[in-house]
């Protein structure tokens, strides 16, 4: 397996983006990208979208936007996990350089949410759940997020105002990020004020549906260190897999899938938790954050979310998390939110994060999460010497 690096990042800004197409949100990342590695083309095309057949009635996405970009005749293909499918096709994308098929790979996520609103887009996002289990009686993702959210408040005596600081710290980083779909800052006492979603999950709880493109261009370690001064290398990546529907799960509060993807990554890359400077986690609803946080091992069970309550995850703190405001404040363009992940831990590893930057930033980790941690994909990235 030959040792793989980024060479090329870009992306649009995140919100909604009625005025646009599904190709030409992946036109203006793809070409950031390509620009920012100092390429033209590249072998093959991985293409991040979760649902482009609901949303925007287009499916068939990789030889689309293949055509579109000028890159007629490469390899293509979508890859779909949900809210993993971003990080599931940068795997892919990795695993393609790393085997020696090919030699510059492409990724890129792109979805369009705002196309559709009210009941049709719930009724879209419903497809991520178990249809015959769970979808057919009504479910939707959050209503399930707030199962799972009142059991973890019951199971540990937590008490909603405990998840503030989640959000609270995502939005702080979001008012400082130019790609950020809201960039107000948020107040402890208006998370517990917001209206309900799907009790005890509020407004201020979980992550706004949205539009946007990212891209990553890739190649093995030797290549990229002639194409670009300070190409990122891949030291862990990791797949793993839990039951889709949470009554199938042994243990529905804890995130067996990022446990065993975030332990095989970190075990590739010979790091620990603690040697973790930046961790982009997929926060589209606080409970999660807190139990990722856990499965991860940086905090104990039922404890994660003290870390949010006692400072540790600002820009400043311990553990920086969110740093360009998370799903909750950048947005949640759904399958192309893990390229976007990557792209901001690429940026704070090159000292190009501007005010989000995070000090001396060596090691950084993404996880996605596809249907509430049934598909978890984790990264880690190494930066250079500074």
């Amino acid at each position: 397996m030959r040792d793989v690096s980024i060479i090329g990042v870009g992306m649009t800004p995140v919100g909604e983006h009625w005025d646009r197409s599904l190709r030409e949100l992946a036109l203006e990342a793809i070409r950031a990208a390509l620009d920012d590695a100092g390429r033209s083309r590249v072998d093959a095309l991985f293409v991040a979208n979760a649902f482009g057949g609901e949303t925007s009635r287009q499916e068939h996405l990789g030889a689309l936007i293949a055509d579109y970009v000028g890159l007629r005749g490469i390899e293509a293909a979508r890859v779909e996990a949900e809210g993993a499918s971003g990080g599931l096709a940068f795997r892919q994308a990795y695993l393609a350089v790393a085997s020696g098929a090919v030699d510059f790979a492409l990724v890129c996520g792109v979805e369009k949410m705002t196309d559709l609103v009210g009941s049709r887009r719930v009724g879209a996002r419903s497809l991520a759940l178990d249809g015959d289990y769970e979808g057919i009686q009504g479910a939707t993702p959050a209503a399930m997020a707030g199962l799972l959210m009142r059991r973890y408040m019951h199971e540990y005596g937590v008490n909603l105002a405990d998840f503030a600081g989640f959000s609270v710290n995502a939005h702080a980083n979001g008012s400082r990020n130019p790609y950020a779909m809201y960039r107000n800052l948020l107040k402890p006492e208006r998370f517990t004020r917001a209206p309900m979603v799907c009790d005890p999950v509020s407004l201020f709880d979980m992550a706004p549906d949205a539009d946007g493109a990212a891209a990553v261009v890739l190649c093995s370690s030797d290549c990229a260190e002639d194409a670009v001064p300070r190409p990122i290398r891949i030291a862990g990546s990791a797949v793993a897999t839990d039951a889709l529907p949470l009554h199938d799960r042994a243990d529905p509060l804890f995130l067996h899938a990022a446990n065993l993807a975030l332990g095989r990554a970190f075990e590739q890359a010979n790091v620990e938790p603690n040697d973790v400077d930046v961790f982009e986690l997929h926060d589209e609803f606080t409970v999660l954050s807190a139990m990722q946080l856990e499965a991860g091992g940086f905090a104990e069970r039922g404890e994660g979310w003290k870390l949010a309550v006692n400072g540790k995850i600002g820009l400043e703190g311990e553990l920086p998390i969110s740093t360009f405001g998370g799903l909750k404040s950048r947005g949640h363009p759904v399958g192309a939110t893990g390229v976007y992940q990557i792209v901001e831990v690429v940026l704070q590893l090159r000292g190009q994060a501007g005010d989000n930057q995070v000090g001396d930033a060596r090691v950084g980790v993404t996880l996605g999460l596809g249907s509430l941690g049934a598909t978890a994909v984790a990264h880690v990235l190494e930066g250079p010497e500074r």
